[in-house]
């Protein structure tokens, strides 16, 4: 790290860095945030969140097998979704759920305020807004906190049939409990981007679930022209001895 003083990321999330180096000048690293990668990154959730409102699944299989079932969703106002994460993604996200309409929550480890819908925090919090929420959207980044935030236990809280979307982290999921719960009929469906292991292995048991929707980590991306207006930025910045943006906080872990 001999003469460097910033390492810019082009990802949103830091586990591909190692810990902070142990040096008197260790140069400071920052996250990539930049308007294609939440825009993507909602894009994403609304998308299979509608699909899970509206029962698109459903739809399609009742035409193959030619099965005529008019029961109609529910309003969106009516559907209440879970946004678990409140970052700079998980906010866009929630956003523009409301936008849409939905019943929308957050949740944060630490307290969010002055967003334009309900938030909880904290272990309590998180009970809370599990037990109401019919779609849940985890969203969080890979921490030693945030590690298995959906388990046993936590999924035993939702009501009966929830649907889960998991384009954050794969250590957000205990794999073994998602199947448990799917199995259980806690939950009904999950739409997973991100895994332990990518890519997904042959033999991994989510290949053969039908309750199961795999997508090969495609979520978001960063965009080459956003992605370069923000480390002209952070040049700029260091150059004039500015405060730089996104700087990673080591011990949060992002």
């Amino acid at each position: 790290y001999s003469g460097v003083a910033l390492i810019q990321s082009i990802w949103a999330g830091m586990e591909v860095f190692p810990a902070t180096p142990t040096l008197p000048k260790a140069p400071t690293l920052c996250r990539m945030v930049e308007p294609g990668l939440a825009e993507g990154m909602t894009d994403y959730i609304c998308g299979h969140v509608m699909r899970y409102h509206l029962g698109i699944d459903r739809h399609i299989d009742d035409s193959a097998n030619h099965v005529w079932n008019a029961s109609a969703p529910p309003l969106a106002r009516d559907r209440k979704v879970a946004v678990l994460g409140l970052g700079q993604l998980g906010q866009d996200a929630a956003a523009m759920l409301k936008t849409l309409r939905f019943d929308v929550a957050g949740w944060s480890r630490t307290e969010k305020s002055g967003l334009p819908y309900p938030t909880y925090h904290g272990p309590d919090g998180l009970s809370d807004i599990l037990s109401r929420s019919e779609i849940v959207v985890t969203i969080l980044p890979n921490t030693a906190a945030t590690r298995h935030v959906m388990n046993a236990d936590t999924f035993a809280l939702l009501p009966d049939g929830a649907m889960i979307i998991n384009p954050g982290r794969g250590s957000l999921i205990d794999d073994g409990a998602l199947l448990a719960a799917l199995d259980a009929g806690k939950l009904s469906h999950a739409t997973l981007d991100v895994f332990d292991v990518e890519p997904l292995p042959d033999d991994h048991p989510f290949w053969a679930r039908p309750d199961i929707t795999i997508t090969p980590h495609i979520a978001a991306e960063t965009r080459t022209d956003g992605a370069a207006k923000v480390a002209v930025e952070q040049i700029r910045r260091l150059q004039k001895g500015q405060p730089l943006h996104y700087i990673v906080d080591h011990k949060a872990g992002y």
